[in-house]
This record gives structure tokens, sequence and C-alpha cells, in this order.
């Protein structure tokens, strides 16, 4: 009897360095070649010794290479995750990276976002949260998990955090379509935007105070919020900014005492275009009865500097509660909220690289949440149906009346349906696991798939038998769908280009 043909995720594992990788030499640690061959090949969690494919890979935007692949065991979810490695020829120290590291990162990933279902980048733990901060504003448009991952100690020591962060890291972005850049370590998967580094040696290194994380792994599997998840809501295809301009960009940080000429020396520095300033409490600064600092601020803003305030607390938000908090505010520097200060850095040194922004826009991007970083009152939900989620009556109802109406190309039925909508239906599906984007797919009125996609409809979730809305648009020539997919960025899947 032939075994069981279990469903592959598709993952590429990009190595950009760090401890992860390292064995131990006379020197110290040194980054180990071969990865996938000496770290994961013999390890039964990440080989479950099937034959090995090759996996075509872009190295570069015209190079494609085809690199030796693995397969993890069936996970809890009855699928296997089939990856490959890429290896950066350079590696990268996390405590040295540069926006250049990060475009290298960025574009690797544009190079391979149609072959894979997901990515997963080895990294440094160092400066990880400025990374994962730096790629959620790089990204734009992200319809696919980018998760970043590292570890305290090497894969190859006998004590180690590793085999956990890189395996929870894959198995999620195999499986899981959450289209965020995400942070994972010591079980729990956050994100990007959202963490700080808080410890140097404990496993449990990283926190996210601000934000709850997005799932977190036990012995019962991985447990998604979902009511947490951001989807991209615009009708365009993912895209990726470049540069960001850190070269222009300083970080100060207050302290009892600190003297008004310290801040107006930083203010002046040759170039300098933006200014994180980490404040007390809820964003608070020494004022003094003669205002100088005050004054140096006021003065630096009106030369065009962009000033943001954050919180030296790991936890709150800087808000004008207090006096001197509305001071700096009443001088032109923006108010952080719950920014993180990787998130602050690495936000303006984004919308500094942006062309055609100008001071006011800057200032007003900078105060509203782009990619979750900022916390807002009010956030749409959304849930996966499990197979833990119970059955009822009135989900099985509203689920069949849209797809009645989109089946029937009942527009205003199915706006009606969603509008009202309790029941998470974008994300539901039927018994072959068409979601509501598969139907309209295939259906009479191209008009639903336009407020499917502009409700969050993710364009890369495959049905049962591995198709995705996209393939099956195809299949019935339904242009019209076709065109509003792609423009959306949806793509054919390596399987599906296959049978086409």
């Amino acid at each position: 009897m032939a075994a069981h043909q279990y469903p592959e995720g598709r993952v590429l594992i990009i190595m950009t360095g760090g401890t992860i990788c390292m064995r131990s030499s006379p020197e110290g640690l040194i980054p180990a070649s071969g990865f996938l061959k000496e770290g994961m090949a013999p390890r039964p969690s990440f080989n479950d010794g099937s034959k090995s494919e090759d996996l075509p890979v872009m190295t570069s935007p015209t190079t494609r290479e085809h690199l030796p692949s693995l397969r993890t065991p069936p996970s809890t979810y009855s699928r296997h995750v089939r990856y490959t490695l890429y290896e950066f020829p350079v590696l990268h120290d996390s405590s040295s990276i540069s926006s250049a590291g990060w475009s290298q990162i960025a574009a690797t990933i544009q190079n391979n976002y149609a072959l894979f279902d997901g990515f997963v980048v080895l990294h440094g733990t160092d400066s990880l949260a400025y990374t994962s901060s730096a790629l959620s504003f790089m990204c734009s448009h992200l319809g696919k998990p980018i998760i970043l991952t590292g570890s305290q100690a090497s894969i190859f020591a006998l004590q180690s955090d590793a085999v956990d962060n890189l395996l929870g890291s894959l198995i999620i972005a195999g499986t899981f379509t959450i289209p965020e850049v995400c942070l994972f370590f010591h079980h729990s998967l956050y994100r990007g935007n959202r963490t700080t580094k808080v410890s140097a040696s404990s496993f449990d290194a990283f926190a996210s105070p601000n934000c709850e994380p997005l799932a977190r792994v036990s012995a019962m599997g991985v447990n998604v919020n979902w009511n947490l998840i951001r989807r991209p809501t615009d009708i365009a295809k993912f895209n990726v900014q470049a540069d960001l301009d850190t070269a222009h960009v300083a970080c100060l940080r207050i302290f009892p005492g600190i003297k008004p000429e310290m801040i107006d020396g930083v203010l002046r520095v040759p170039g300098l275009r933006g200014l994180i300033l980490e404040t007390f409490g809820a964003g608070n600064a020494p004022g003094g009865e003669d205002g100088i600092l005050t004054t140096i601020i006021s003065k630096a803003c009106a030369r065009g500097i962009i000033i943001v305030n954050v919180s030296q607390c790991q936890s709150g938000t800087v808000s004008p509660l207090y006096a001197p908090a509305t001071v700096l505010g009443n001088a032109g520097v923006v108010f952080g909220h719950d920014l993180t200060t990787e998130a602050a850095l690495t936000k303006l040194s984004f919308l500094l690289a942006l062309k055609g922004l100008s001071y006011e826009d800057i200032v007003t991007q900078m105060q509203l949440s782009l990619r979750g970083e900022i916390t807002v009152m009010v956030t749409e939900q959304f849930r996966h149906p499990g197979s833990d989620v119970p059955v009822i009556t009135a989900y099985q109802t509203a689920f069949t009346a849209l797809g009645h109406a989109i089946t029937s190309g009942c527009l205003p039925v199915v706006v009606n349906l969603l509008d009202h909508d309790t029941h998470n239906l974008l994300l539901a599906a039927d018994y072959a696991d068409n979601t509501a984007l598969h139907l309209a797919a295939v259906g009479p009125n191209p008009e639903i798939v336009i407020v499917l996609l502009g409700k969050g409809a993710s364009v890369h979730v495959r049905n049962r038998a591995g198709n995705s809305p996209l393939f099956l648009a195809q299949q019935v020539k339904n242009e019209e769908a076709v065109m509003m997919l792609v423009d959306s960025g949806a793509h054919l899947h390596v399987e599906e280009m296959e049978r086409s």
C-alpha cells in the first residue's frame, strides 16, 4: 500500500550569519559552511529521509540555481515543509549589519517571492530587532510570512535553543498564511517591528512589550492569534523599498543632568535629517528654568530636522500626559506613541528614503500605524478556521449564504454579508477548502473579486487540491478576475505551473 501523500509547503531559508550557524574553533566561534547538510540533515525533526529534490532559487535577479532540499516529517497539521537554504556569499556579523545588508535580504525575498510559500531568515541576535523592524517597512503589500530567527547558542552546541527556534519558524512559515514580517524566538512569534532584545544570555531573549505574540508554540501545536494578524487590503503587488536612509538619522538617550549643548551638538551634525529622542516615562525630558533645551529643539525642528519622542521604558506610550512632554510637542517634536526605539529609527529612515514626501508628510506618517508598529484603538479581526473550532449552524449558514451570493453574482448581498460579518467569513472554507476568493475567481461578477481583495482576502491560500484562486480563474478563462488577482500580487505556485 502506498504511503499517504501529505501536501507540502515550500520555504526558503536565507542564511545571513549569526551564532545559530557557527562552530567552535581555536579562534572562537566562526561561521560554518554546509549548514543544510551538517546542521539540519542529520536531525530527524528536519529530515524525514525522503528523496531529495533540487529547488529553484534566484541567487540574483537574473541567475537561477537549483539547490538541494530537505523535507520535514508531517506536522500536527498533516503537512510537510520542503525547504532549501541559500547562504549569503559573505555572512554578516549582526552587530555590523547596515541598510545594505537589509537591502540584500529584501532583494533575495523579492527575487524568490513567487517560488516559495514563506521565508525564514537566519540572523544574529544583536541587531535582530532592528532588521525585523526595517524589513517590515521595506516590504509592502506582503502576502506571505517572513520570519526572522537566530539563537543564543550554536545549533552544533550541546545545549542550544537553535533547533526549537529554527524548527518553529520553519513550520509556521510553511503552514500558515501570516502575511507579516515576524520574529520567532523561544516558542513565540512576534510582530517584527514590536520587538526588542532583553537578554544577552537567556534563551528567552526577546520581548514585545506593547503587542501580544502573534502565535505561540506548545506541545499541542501552534496557537495563532488571528485577531492580531494584519493583511494587505490594497490591490497591489508585493514590493520592496530597497534602501533606508539610516546615514542621516541619530538616536540619543536623555539622562539626568544632560547638558543642552550635548543635544545641540548632535542636532548640528552635518546632513542630519532625523533624531530619535529616548525620553523618561511618558515622554518627559528636562526643561530647566531658562528653557534652553526647548529652544534648541524648537530651532532644530524649524531647520527641518524631524525629532521623534520615544520612551526609555519597555512598556507604555509617549503622550502629552505630563507638562514636559507637552512642551516638547509644542516645540515640534513628534509623539512616538508606543514605538520601540528600533521601530522608530527604521521607520523614520524608511520615510526619509521615500521620494516626494514633505516634512509634514513624514511627521504625519510617523504618528500613523503603517505596519502595525503602533497600537491603534480599532483593528480588523481575522481568524483561520481550524480543527479545534466547533462547527456551528450559524457559521455554516453564513458561509453558505456568502457562497451562494458569490456564485450568483449578487454584489449587494456579498457586501451586506461582509459588512455585518461576525464569523470571519473571508477566512472560512468549504468542504474542499475553497475560500470566498476561490469561489469569486470562477464566479460571474468580477466586482466581487475587487470587494474581497479590498476586505483583505489572501490571494495565496490554496484549496485541498492545491489550487490558488488565480489558477482557477485561468482555468475558466475569467480574464478580468485574472488581471485583478495578478495586480494584487497573485502568482501561480510551482506545482500549478507544472499543471498549466
